[in-house]
């Protein structure tokens, strides 16, 4: 958990992460959590688990039904890396199924359409439970790749003195080369890693923030090459000879 001055003290604000792609359900989840805690957004259960292991999180809220990797997936991923509180949301009250999420590995459950001051009061209840500090995710630690340092934590591209903040795509596109520094990857693979949707053939966005990356990271280290183009095949991290 992380500390925050009140005007009343100290407290501890704790750090939900809430995995919900219905976004009329996020709005209202979000305004009612971040009164007391601080709350991180993920709309697919690939995009929370991503999430989840860059952040330090204290408590995930966890929808069953999403695109990308479904609840029963992310909570078989967290559960490998960690024991923090996990509150699953569902629409369906079948009782044999909530008995299974809770064998999994799920600490509770909230039925929908839910009552606010239940929701409140469940977290309260887990966080209570769960009273010890976040470890902060593995990672959370910077990556260096030949002069470059990419710092997760920030979006910060960093080269000796120099620095620069990368937009969120072209943080995640030179992350994920680096998460495989020698693997080719298709344009349909690398779209998909990053965007989490279906690519569509002649699609532009990809392209041009792979243009917007080699332009920033040439400017930290004009005389290196960092991303090469594999013709016929695709991009990946361009190793030393």
């Amino acid at each position: 958990m992380i500390w925050s001055s009140k005007e009343k003290g100290v407290r501890q604000v704790a750090r939900v992460l809430l995995i919900e792609d219905n976004n009329d359900i996020q709005e209202i989840l979000y305004s009612l959590l971040s009164e007391e805690h601080e709350v991180l957004q993920a709309f697919s259960g690939t995009e929370g688990l991503r999430l989840f292991q860059q952040e330090a999180i204290d408590l995930v809220l966890l929808d069953i039904m999403l695109p990308g990797k479904n609840g029963d997936q992310v909570l078989e991923e967290i559960r490998l890396q960690s024991q923090v509180p996990v509150i699953m949301m569902t629409a369906l009250g079948d009782k044999h199924l909530i008995s299974q999420y809770l064998l999994a590995g799920a600490n509770d459950y909230i039925v929908k359409p839910f009552n606010l001051d239940e929701v409140a009061a469940r977290v309260t209840v887990q966080l209570r439970n769960n009273n010890t500090p976040a470890q902060e995710p593995p990672s959370s630690k910077k990556l260096t790749f030949k002069n470059l340092v990419l710092n997760p934590e920030t979006f910060e591209l960093e080269s000796g003195e120099q620095t620069l903040r990368l937009g969120k795509k072209e943080f995640q596109i030179f992350e994920t080369l680096l998460a495989h520094p020698k693997k080719i990857f298709t344009k349909e693979e690398l779209y998909e890693a990053v965007w989490e949707e279906v690519y569509l053939p002649g699609d532009n966005t990809l392209n041009a923030q792979l243009s917007n990356l080699r332009k920033k990271i040439a400017q930290l280290d004009p005389n290196e090459d960092y991303i090469e183009t594999v013709w016929g095949l695709g991009v990946r991290l361009k190793g030393d000879k």
